[in-house]
């Protein structure tokens, strides 16, 4: 149902294709997703060099469809991370922050697909320069990390599509077969789902941080660090202390210092969901429950199928 160039590209039954989260999108829910149809991918932006091989594996012991490992190129553990995929014989490899172009080639001799994230039509130009298989454009309504550029998906999604001659996979916004047929619509070939996967049965996030993506409303999310690094997350204790500095006029060094590291796995690994960085996108509003990766799928993929042939039989009278 509904094949795309996103599935002929990465030997898909459905173009869906989960984030890579740090903290969060571990074996169990790239397996999950792959075997429901999609690509799960591994976030190794939170996992140490001697982690992600073990993880691999495990994602191979649950499911022997293809999976990808998403990995930011600005990280200085990436090479390693590059060379355990080439040597692994992952599927798929998703690129972020940072130029593709440093590990493009080498993935692709060793037979694996690569996609680039970007956050416009410039850089996803550039990542097409680099040789990438296919672009994965993330509207400002994702969460985590966002671009500078503060572009929508529903306004980035066609500018890229034009930019470029290569599959564009739309993320940001997107949490079941209502968002799955827009992106399609704007000229995308699959779509990318943190969000809604993050709160899932197999995801890795610790039971309080799943819980508090459940009560989300429709302002529940805020960006900070809009100067240094814009990051969308949940509402809460630590974002509003964010702002105060921000407002105050803190310098980016002094908010760097007042925020301090690992403000992330406080949250997703240990619960701690007021003081720790909730990542969410603006999307939460529509999660009312945790659902099993295969549920959460074969719902989009129903509604997805429902809204297409809607459209088709509204377009004939």
């Amino acid at each position: 149902m509904f094949k795309t160039k996103v599935c002929d590209l990465l030997g898909l039954e459905y173009p869906i294709i989960s984030g890579g989260m740090v903290w969060i999108a571990k074996s169990e829910l790239a397996a999950a997703v792959s075997d429901a149809g999609g690509l799960g991918l591994l976030g190794a932006g939170s996992m140490n060099p001697d982690e992600l091989p073990g993880e691999i594996d495990r994602v191979k012991e649950l499911t022997d469809k293809p999976f990808g490992v998403n990995i930011p190129v600005a990280d200085p553990r990436s090479e390693e991370h590059v060379k355990t995929c080439i040597a692994k014989g992952v599927n798929a490899v998703s690129t972020s922050a940072g130029n593709p172009k440093k590990y493009t080639p080498a993935l692709k001799d060793a037979g694996i697909r690569v996609f680039h994230v970007v956050p416009s039509p410039k850089l996803a130009e550039k990542a097409a320069a680099a040789g990438v298989d296919a672009i994965a454009a993330e509207g400002y309504e994702a969460g985590g990390h966002n671009g500078f550029e503060e572009i929508t998906t529903m306004a980035l999604v066609p500018q890229v599509v034009d930019a470029v001659d290569i599959p564009v996979i739309a993320a940001g916004g997107i949490a079941d077969g209502r968002g799955i047929v827009a992106a399609l619509a704007l000229g995308a070939e699959g779509v990318q789902i943190g969000t809604r996967f993050a709160a899932s049965m197999e995801s890795a996030a610790h039971p309080r941080f799943k819980e508090t993506m459940l009560t989300v409303k429709d302002v529940g999310t805020v960006v900070t660090g809009r100067r240094f690094g814009p990051t969308r997350c949940v509402r809460n204790s630590l974002t509003d202390a964010i702002h105060q500095e921000e407002n105050k006029g803190a310098t980016v060094e002094e908010l760097l210092a007042f925020i301090g590291e690992g403000r992330a796995s406080r949250a997703s690994v240990s619960g701690e969901v007021e003081e720790g960085t909730v990542y969410c996108g603006q999307i939460a509003g529509l999660i009312k429950e945790l659902k099993p990766v295969k549920e959460i799928v074969e719902e989009m993929v129903a509604q997805a199928k429902a809204g297409l042939e809607g459209l088709y039989q509204r377009n004939l009278q």
